[in-house]
């Protein structure tokens, strides 16, 4: 029979900063397959849902002493989905579809800019502040814009993702909150 007693949680403590980045993941996934069907406005709350766990999968891993470049990697990946496609997709669909390629190419702009962004963030040494706005603030402002659709135009949010892409490969530096 099975006895907890047995079991080793050490190596679960070790996983569990993964643990919560893949929920992350699946989170961003959930997020574009909403926006495909139809459903935005739950979309959006799954993008949201991402960023709570994206806060906390850093904080655990530095709890536990559970830091690795693994991780990391995985964080970055993961930020990308949920923070760079979800969101751009997002906009894409309620804001930008009729705009044909001029709408795909502000898409297209914001997720290579945050796919630059995270990987200048793995190669760099981190001191405490960030080169750049960090994608999963860009992610969340980009989302937040899913409120103003009714009432702003197209090419408002082209400049807007224009933005936040500049911002995201910028030289900025940005304290950690």
């Amino acid at each position: 029979m099975f006895s907890f007693r047995y079991f080793d949680y050490t190596k679960i403590k070790l996983q569990l900063a993964n643990i919560i980045t893949l929920f992350n993941l699946s989170l961003g996934i959930i997020a574009i397959l909403l926006v495909l069907k139809g459903h935005g406005h739950m979309s959006l709350m799954f993008i949201f849902f991402a960023a709570i766990f994206d806060r906390f999968d850093g904080m655990v891993a530095r709890h536990y002493h559970a830091e690795s470049l693994f991780g990391k990697e995985l964080d970055s990946l993961s930020d990308l989905v949920s923070f760079g496609v979800a969101p751009a997709i997002l906009i894409y669909e309620v804001a930008l579809s009729q705009t044909l390629w001029i709408g795909v190419t502000a898409v297209i702009f914001y997720i290579l800019a945050g796919a630059v962004r995270l990987a200048r963030y793995n190669v760099e040494e981190f001191d405490g502040t960030f080169f750049g706005l960090p994608i999963t603030a860009a992610g969340v402002l980009l989302t937040l814009s899913y409120f103003a659709v009714p009432y702003i135009q197209a090419p408002y949010f082209v400049i807007f993702m224009g933005v936040l892409a500049w911002l995201m490969v910028s030289r900025i530096r940005i304290a950690k909150v």
